[in-house]
């Protein structure tokens, strides 16, 4: 665990970007093993998976979360994805090797990172705190532009200078694999069967298996060689 960062004091706070999903939730719980007091924040924006924001609320809970903020983000910037225009089909199916090519997929959200890191910023702000993290990947993932180290590298500058004390932004998961955060998960004890990736589950919450995130999950799981928690809502192909 020595990627995350520790407090510089005792009960010093941080905000955290909560999605409900695996990243995000390992991220709370190392953090919170870390000694961080923790005030997590979870972005409505017309997202099709509204399963996580569920899940998000019980991890903040399980994970002694001091505050968990659900804030509604106008759905104006956030077209044009596949993830909030139900009229849009999810890639579903696509080979590892697809997933992974580089190409950015339907499924990105316009500079969703951007826009809710910086609400992050402010919230942090506002509360007298100088640390944010989010839980990007850019390893094993879709290839999101705002996933990208350059990007938080570029935000926390920007964050840094725009804010009072100089806000601090963290992505310690950045360069790391699923199969690492699936292992640090299980050694911290999170249940993570309680978290959703998916980008299109029924409505029971459970997870298609075939969407990109869902394969990317699974294949973490086997090559950290963990037990798959997740619940599918069928058989995975």
């Amino acid at each position: 665990m020595d990627f995350i960062p520790s407090p510089r004091s005792e009960k010093q706070g941080c905000v955290l970007l909560m999605s409900g999903g695996l990243d995000s939730t390992v991220l709370c719980a190392a953090l919170g093993r870390r000694g961080w007091e923790i005030r997590a924040l979870t972005a409505l924006y017309g997202q099709r998976n509204a399963h996580e924001v569920i899940r998000a609320r019980e991890q903040a809970v399980l994970l002694g979360c001091v505050r968990h903020e659900v804030i509604d983000v106008p759905r104006l910037p956030f077209g044009g994805s596949a993830l909030t225009d139900p009229e849009s089909k999810v890639p579903a199916g696509r080979t590892i090797e697809q997933v992974t090519s580089g190409r950015i997929p339907s499924t990105y959200v316009p500079a969703r990172n951007l826009v809710l890191l910086a609400l992050a910023t402010a919230w942090a702000e506002s509360l007298c705190l100088q640390d944010v993290f989010i839980a990007v990947n850019a390893i094993d993932y879709s290839g999101y532009p705002d996933c990208r180290p350059d990007f938080v590298r570029a935000f926390g500058l920007a964050a840094g200078l725009a804010t009072r004390d100089g806000m601090r932004v963290h992505a310690p998961l950045v360069d790391q694999t699923k199969a690492g955060i699936a292992r640090l998960g299980a050694g911290l004890g999170v249940d993570m069967g309680r978290t959703i990736s998916c980008y299109q589950p029924d409505e029971a919450g459970r997870a298609c298996g075939v969407c990109d995130s869902c394969v990317l999950r699974a294949r973490g799981f086997t090559e950290a060689g963990i037990e798959d928690p997740t619940s599918y809502a069928k058989e995975r192909p």
